[in-house]
Parts: C-alpha cells; structure tokens; sequence
C-alpha cells in the first residue's frame, strides 16, 4: 500500500487541522511487566506454557502497521489505530 509523507488531518493537540509528516515507526520494546513475560520468568523458557496455538502454516499472513502522525505546527506526534496490510510504503 502506498501512503503519502505528508497529510492533511485532525490534530487533536492544536483542535485544527492540521498538515502532519507521517514516519513508519518498528514495534516497541515489549514491557517486562505484562502478565505473559512475569509467567516467562517465573517458569522458564520451555513450551508456550499453553497459551498460543500452534497453528500450522505459522503467522498471519499480513502484519499491523505502526505509524506516528507529527504536527507540523505544534511538532507534537502521536500514532493511530492501523489497519493490516501486507506491504507499507511512504512515497511523496
């Protein structure tokens, strides 16, 4: 999917809308305090302790995107909820 660099948009910041230089951004660290990496450690690293299936054929065969919108008036960014697309690029 192509998506231009710069778009016009609500920012919620300045309540206007607002031009706003749109950044591809990589998954974050994961937190070491959610539920699943406390189980990790308290049991081990053996198994998948019988929370994810093992499905055949693996992942999903698209991934979220994770982009961060940045005002250009008042610099401040912030990211959206996304939609699932296969191949992401920026182009313009």
């Amino acid at each position: 999917m192509k998506y231009p660099k710069r778009v016009k948009t609500f920012c919620k910041y300045c309540g206007k809308h607002t031009v706003h230089e749109v950044e591809k951004v990589g998954k974050g660290k994961p937190g070491a305090l959610n539920w699943i990496n406390r189980q990790k450690r308290r049991r081990g690293k053996v198994g998948n302790l019988g929370k994810f299936s093992k499905v055949p054929g693996g992942d999903k065969p698209t991934k979220r995107v994770n982009i961060r919108y940045r005002c250009t008036e008042c610099k401040k960014a912030y990211t959206r909820k996304t939609w699932r697309v296969k191949r992401f690029e920026l182009v313009g």
